[in-house]
């Protein structure tokens, strides 16, 4: 399933993206012959749309020798191709977003300040509301009192309990609260929002693995999923984020938010090749139903259309 419009409503949102440097590779890439200038301007678009000079690298690379082996003399196969091999990238195994079935599944959200993490958390509670699921919010980001008063107006729109203490009270109290609360009304999904930002990255990685270790003690196997929110116009930098989540708080899933006020979105298929993490949700737009499931294939076929 795809939330809201589905196809159309990811479609909808890719709209810069495709009129952006993707169009021009799309230009590029039309019915001429192949030239070695082709080549060195596809590698360079590639780049300018944050594929990422590895990634594009290893794309070029793979799509040279395909076009040496398969005898191709017209750009518009390469471009069919080029195609086939950015689907390829972000085919790993679908996980669902249904959930698997257990008396409680506890999702960590993770991500820096700004990245429209907090925004995501009210717009996937939304989701499994549409689901018929039952919700509670931690506001574990304690440290900016200002997170816990936009996760209440976010849990308010969704109609469903958000649990926090004061600003700067402890984040694992807030979550073993969370869960006591989320076990007592029965609910079907914890949904806990964490700090972006501590005085220092060492800092912020010590709360969040506390804030992991107080779930693991009190649900089994919690948290059975972290994801994390990152922000499409910030390209490479996007990349890099998650290189440190993944390695420090076992990041399982990411939501890309913003990807509909980027004009570039080749980040998707670095993070994708670099790091081997599904992409479980786009953010489409500001509205609270602006939120779709990610499809690798609508995704890529939106960017070549």
């Amino acid at each position: 399933m795809v939330f809201g419009l589905g196809k159309k409503k990811l479609e909808a949102g890719l709209t810069k993206t495709r009129r952006g440097f993707f169009g021009q590779i799309m230009h590029l890439l039309g019915a001429d012959d192949i030239t070695d200038e082709m080549w060195d301007e596809l590698e360079e678009l590639l780049i300018l749309a944050d594929v990422g000079v590895e990634t594009t690298l290893a794309l070029v690379e793979r799509l040279r020798a395909r076009v040496d082996k398969e005898r191709v003399r017209r750009a518009e196969r390469v471009r069919e191709m080029l195609r086939e091999e950015l689907l390829a990238l972000l085919s790993f195994e679908r996980p669902r977003n249904d959930l698997q079935a257990r008396i409680l599944t506890v999702i960590l959200i993770v991500g820096v300040n700004g990245s429209g993490k907090t925004t995501s958390i009210g717009k996937l509670t939304r989701y499994y509301r549409h689901l018929d699921k039952r919700v509670v919010l931690a506001a574990a980001d304690t440290f900016r009192a200002a997170a816990v008063d936009q996760l209440k107006v976010w849990g308010a729109r969704a109609g469903v309990d958000v649990i926090a203490h004061s600003a700067g009270s402890d984040p694992g109290a807030v979550v073993y609260d969370a869960i006591q609360a989320a076990q007592s009304r029965r609910a079907d999904i914890l949904i806990v929002d964490t700090a972006g930002r501590l005085h220092t990255k060492y800092n912020l990685m010590q709360e969040l693995i506390k804030v992991r270790s107080v779930a693991q003690k009190n649900v089994h196997r919690a948290p059975h999923e972290t994801w994390l929110v990152l922000d499409a116009t910030t390209g490479q930098n996007a990349l890099e984020q998650a290189r440190k989540f993944k390695q420090v708080v076992g990041v399982t899933g990411l939501i890309l938010a913003k990807l509909d006020s980027t004009a570039k979105g080749g980040v998707v298929f670095a993070i994708a090749k670099e790091l081997e993490l599904p992409i479980r949700f786009a953010c489409t737009g500001e509205g609270i139903e602006d939120l779709a499931e990610f499809d690798a294939q609508v995704f890529v076929n939106s960017l070549f259309s």
